[in-house]
């Protein structure tokens, strides 16, 4: 896959990829690229099967994180800073853990926990999307019946990690997030409590804290 992107920031400063979740593109991060873009080289992609990359013929979480992969090899980006909300969460964290040597931390944003769930398939939509329809049906299944190993893998993870839930209005279990900031050595958890949209709904707390947690030894 070839991933279109956006850059925002300085080239030379310390670099940082954005990933979005099911059914949006990068244009979810415009609320916080301005201020992140002060600090650090940004590239936010859209992944497979959304915005302006299109569709693909397969779609699953392993190939998002071979993306991710594949990305960060064209762009020679030896570790950045690699944030991934929802479906791109999932991506970040199995891309790191397979990869660990081409990240240099991990921020993972409601991410679906590696535990059986049960999201609804909904009846799609009439109107045109800007993102391929089979993407949301094939991810969404890997969602309610992940691969019992990633979990495992999260342990594999060797960079500083940090775990963002939004809280009881989230649509995936806190204590499972919780329980994957666990398994990551020396991963941390953190509630911001504004639902499954953390850096939408309150992108000044959550440039704060990704600054803070940065700022703390995790940025390389």
């Amino acid at each position: 896959m070839r991933l279109a992107f956006r850059e925002f920031g300085v080239v030379g400063a310390p670099e940082m990829v954005l990933l979005h979740g099911l059914t949006s593109d990068g244009g979810s991060f415009d609320g916080v690229v301005g201020e992140l873009g002060r600090r650090w080289r940004v590239l936010v992609p859209d992944q497979r099967g959304h915005g302006e990359t299109g569709p693909a013929d397969e779609y699953s979480f392993e190939l998002l994180a071979a993306d991710l992969g594949e990305f960060l090899d064209e762009h020679e980006l030896v570790a950045p800073v690699v944030v991934g909300h929802s479906m791109g969460a999932v991506a970040a964290y199995l891309h790191a853990a397979r990869r660990p040597e081409r990240v240099g931390a991990l921020v993972l944003v409601e991410s679906p926990p590696p535990f059986p769930q049960a999201r609804p398939i909904p009846e799609r939509p009439s109107e045109p999307l800007a993102y391929d329809w089979r993407a949301r049906v094939e991810l969404i299944g890997q969602v309610n019946a992940p691969d019992p190993g990633w979990f495992g893998e999260l342990a594999g993870v060797r960079v500083p990690t940090l775990v963002i839930g939004g809280g009881p209005s989230s649509p995936f279990p806190q204590e499972q997030m919780r329980a994957m900031a666990e398994q990551v050595p020396g991963g941390r958890f953190h509630e911001l409590a504004v639902g499954h949209g953390v850096h939408r709904e309150a992108p000044e707390a959550f440039v704060a804290l990704l600054t803070e947690f940065l700022a703390d030894g995790a940025e390389t």
